[in-house]
C-alpha cells in the first residue's frame, strides 16, 4: 500500500477531515508537508502521493482560494512567449495544453476559436506579424503532439466569418480575419479540486481551513480554523506552495505581485460571441485584449498586467484605469461601445512574480522556480 490510507477514497468531507487531523496529533514523520491548496500546492500533493510519500497538503481557506481561481480560464499554449524568446517556456506550455485538453481534464476543457478582425487600424506588417505568431503557433501544437482534429490549424478567414464569429466587430473596413485555436477551461477551481480528489485518492490528507505557521524547514504548527485547536508536526520536506503570499511564509523570497484583471458582460453585449474575439494592444506586438464566452452566458474581458505593490488582500480587485483600459481598447474593433453600464461584474488575480528585474511587469518571466531556501531560512522548497 502507497500513500496515507489503508482504503484510499477520493472524498474530501468533515469526517475525513476530522480523521486525519487526529492522526497528526498522534505523531508519526510525514514525508511532504505542502502549504497552500492551489493548482501548485495540489499538483506538488498529487506528484508527491502518487510515489508513495506520505504527504499532508493544509490551506488557510480553502481550496484554489488564490490566484487559481481568478484566472483567465484558458489553457493556453504559450505562443506570448516566443516574441520575448521564450522558446521553452512555450514548448512546455502547448505540452501541458495537450496534456489537459486530451489526457488529464478533457472533461474540464474545450477546444476554443480565438479571431483577430482586420480592420484598418491593422496594417499589412502588424497583420503578418501576427499570422506568423498563429503559424508558429502551429508549429508548437504539432511538437506537442496536439492532432489537427483537437485544435484545427489557424488560417485567414472571410469577414462574413469573421462576423459570425464576433457578430459586433465592425463592419466598415473589415477585410476578413485571422483565425487560431487554443484551450478552455470550463471551471479553474474545479480543475484544481479535481487534482487535490486525485491526490487524496492515492492517500494524500488534503486539509482545508488548516493554518500553517512557525514553519521551518522540516516542521510547522498547524492552527484548525474551525476548532482552534493547534498541534506540532515534522516533516522530512516542507514546500511552501502560497504563491503571492510566499514571501510572508519565507522572507528570503522576493515577490513582484502583478495584477491580471477582467471585466464580466453579458452574452447578449457581444451578440452571441463564438470565438475568443482577440485585439492587439496598441504599440505591443504580443500582448492582446481577449473577450471570450464563459459559462452562464457570461463573457469574458481582459487581461490587464499592473504591478499590485503593498500588502496583498484576499480578494483582489479592478481599479478604475484597468476598467478603463480594457473597455477603451476592446472599442477600438466594434460597432457599437461598450461602457461601464453594460458591466456585470469584475474579477482580478495576483500572479506571483519573482522580482528578477524593474521591467515592466508583462516582461517578466512566467517560468516556474523550485527554489530551496537558505539554510537560516524557514521552509526547504519553495514552488512557484
Amino acid at each position: 500500500m502507497t500513500g496515507n490510507s489503508a482504503q484510499p477514497s477520493s472524498a474530501l468531507n468533515a469526517e475525513r477531515r476530522e480523521r486525519e487531523l487526529r492522526a497528526l496529533g498522534d505523531g508519526g514523520e510525514i514525508d511532504v508537508l505542502v502549504v497552500g491548496g492551489g493548482i501548485t500546492g495540489a499538483g506538488v500533493a498529487l506528484d508527491a502521493a502518487a510515489r508513495g510519500l506520505r504527504t499532508v497538503l493544509v490551506e488557510k481557506h480553502d481550496l484554489a482560494f488564490g490566484t487559481s481561481r481568478w484566472s483567465s480560464k484558458l489553457v493556453h499554449g504559450g505562443l506570448r512567449y516566443l516574441a520575448s524568446g521564450g522558446v521553452g517556456i512555450a514548448h512546455e506550455s502547448a505540452v501541458e495544453r495537450h496534456i489537459l485538453l486530451t489526457r488529464t481534464a478533457p472533461h474540464l476543457t474545450r477546444a476554443l476559436p480565438q479571431v483577430v478582425p482586420l480592420l484598418p487600424s491593422i496594417g499589412a506588417a502588424r497583420q503578418g506579424l501576427i499570422r506568423a505568431g498563429f503559424l508558429a503557433g502551429d508549429v508548437l501544437r504539432r511538437t506537442a503532439g496536439t492532432s489537427a482534429a483537437v485544435l484545427p490549424r489557424s488560417r485567414r478567414v472571410a469577414a462574413a466569418e469573421a462576423l459570425r464569429l464576433a457578430p459586433t466587430v465592425r463592419r466598415d473596413g473589415l477585410r476578413g480575419g485571422l483565425l487560431a485555436w487554443d484551450g478552455q477551461l470550463v471551471d479553474d477551481a474545479r480543475l484544481v479540486v479535481a487534482i487535490a480528489r486525485t491526490a487524496a485518492l492515492h492517500g494524500a490528507s488534503v486539509l482545508t481551513r488548516v493554518e500553517a505557521t512557525r514553519v521551518t524547514g522540516d516542521a510547522a504548527t498547524l492552527h484548525d480554523r474551525l476548532t482552534g485547536e493547534t498541534l506540532s508536526v515534522r516533516a522530512r520536506a516542507v514546500v511552501n506552495a502560497t504563491g503571492v503570499w510566499a514571501d510572508q511564509v519565507d522572507s528570503s523570497i522576493e515577490l513582484r505581485p502583478s495584477r491580471g484583471t477582467h471585466l464580466v458582460f453579458d452574452a447578449a453585449s457581444f451578440g452571441g460571441l463564438d470565438a475568443s474575439l482577440t485585439i492587439p494592444i496598441p504599440g505591443s506586438i504580443s500582448r492582446f485584449v481577449f473577450a471570450f464566452p464563459a459559462a452562464h452566458g457570461r463573457v469574458y474581458l481582459g487581461l490587464t498586467d499592473e504591478e499590485a505593490p503593498g500588502p496583498v488582500p484576499d480578494v483582489p480587485h479592478a481599479t478604475d484605469a484597468e476598467i478603463d483600459f480594457l473597455l477603451d481598447t476592446v472599442n477600438t474593433v466594434l460597432r457599437e461601445p461598450l461602457t461601464r453600464g453594460d458591466i456585470r461584474g469584475t474579477f482580478a488575480g495576483l500572479r506571483p512574480l519573482l522580482r528578477t528585474a524593474d521591467d515592466a511587469t508583462a516582461d517578466i518571466s512566467r517560468e516556474h522556480a523550485v527554489l530551496p531556501s537558505p539554510p537560516a531560512s524557514s521552509p526547504s522548497w519553495a514552488a512557484n
